[in-house]
């Protein structure tokens, strides 16, 4: 169980220093999407009154029903969001304070659901001629996320060392105390372009910012490109402390690359595995988290916490993205590292519960009232 007096002390830590963020600059890069959040009609009762396919097994069910035969299903376009995990780890970051420059494939001209989020920004720079596109059908059990990366294949060393000339990336990073790298996955020459990034960018700062690594779910890549991005990971560590991010199934993808054992959703082996990969990596921290279970392991141990459990979220697509904006806060402000947990297991709970992100004040209050089990357990 989460300890109470962790809570009811992060709180109050928290309220009183969360001031300090406006002090506090960040870099995230690389990935923009626009996020198209969407809801399968099992049945409709009226032109305004519809219940929705709850989760992904019976959705499942109806698709094999289908099977040597035609279907037709009704489906409901919310909105579309911005939304990459640079723009959602930024949006929570702006959330809690901080000074944001982000670099992503917003876009050229930057595409107008992003228009919002970069009006926050110190700097908001598109690095790419189109942003991806995702359909985000959600579940109470889950997301299915189908992406449209055909233009992130422009993001090269090409397209880097033309960006890079202006100078503007470079300063940015020189001032952060943070640098936010997202999305490997889905961008087929991001090995390379993390090289070119260490030896022309990191490798020349002087301060020592943290580096927060998030590959999103290299299901789809092949076994010999996840082994050569991970031999890149120590890369970052000699320009500053690195954390790698994961949730649980791309925790047990890299168990299999390096030859560790997977583990379920409990808490000690979770920590273990943490460990495990730690070690393997040769990096400062792994950080693996899932829908109720945060872990973190560094060079003193492991440790790990329970989260403010959903059963009904109001938004799920951008969870992690969020726990990684709170996470990499405690970062920032130096807390410990259950504190660290909590932070990022307070702003994802606040965010699939109002489906935004938490503002400082409001985060504290979050966490105060989960401390007292005074928050919903559903949205």
């Amino acid at each position: 169980m989460t300890d109470n007096a962790a809570l009811v002390a992060l709180a109050h830590d928290f309220r009183q220093r969360s001031g300090e963020f406006s002090k506090h600059q960040v870099v995230v890069g690389f990935d923009g999407f626009v996020d198209e959040m969407i809801s399968v009609v099992a049945e409709r009762h009226g032109l305004d009154r519809w219940t929705p396919v709850k989760d992904i097994a019976t959705l499942g069910a109806l698709i094999i029903a289908a099977a040597g035969r035609s279907t037709l299903r009704e489906i409901i376009i919310h909105r579309a969001d911005p939304g990459g995990c640079a723009v959602n780890l930024g949006d929570g970051l702006l959330g809690l304070g901080v000074a944001l420059d982000c670099f992503a494939t917003l876009g050229q001209p930057r595409h107008a659901a992003f228009e919002a989020f970069a009006a926050q920004c110190r700097t908001c720079c598109s690095w790419g001629r189109e942003p991806g596109r995702t359909l985000a059908f959600e579940f109470t059990d889950g997301k299915l996320l189908f992406s449209s990366v055909a233009p992130l294949a422009e993001f090269d060393c090409a397209l880097l060392s033309k960006v890079l000339s202006d100078g503007v990336y470079a300063r940015a990073c020189a001032q952060a105390q943070l640098i936010a790298i997202t999305d490997w996955t889905l961008y087929p020459h991001m090995t390379e372009c993390w090289r070119k990034l260490q030896a022309e960018v990191y490798d020349r700062l002087k301060q020592r910012p943290f580096f927060f690594i998030d590959l999103v779910n290299p299901a789809g890549r092949s076994e010999a490109d996840v082994k050569e991005m991970l031999a890149t990971l120590p890369g970052f560590e000699t320009a500053g402390p690195t954390v790698l991010g994961l949730n649980g199934a791309e925790a047990n993808l890299l168990a299999r690359v390096l030859g560790l054992p997977e583990v379920e959703e409990e808490m000690p082996a979770l920590q273990a595995q943490a460990a495990a990969l730690r070690r393997k990596l040769g990096i400062s921290q792994v950080v693996t988290h899932s829908v109720k279970l945060a872990v973190r392991a560094d060079a003193t141990g492991a440790c790990g916490v329970e989260g403010p459990f959903c059963a009904n979220p109001k938004k799920s697509t951008g969870a992690g993205d969020r726990f990684n904006a709170g996470y990499g806060g405690g970062l920032m402000l130096g807390l410990a590292p259950e504190a660290c947990l909590l932070l990022g297991c307070a702003a994802s709970g606040f965010f699939v519960r109002q489906a935004r992100s938490a503002r400082a004040g409001e985060l504290a209050d979050f966490i105060a009232a989960w401390a007292g089990a005074r928050m919903p357990t559903s949205a």
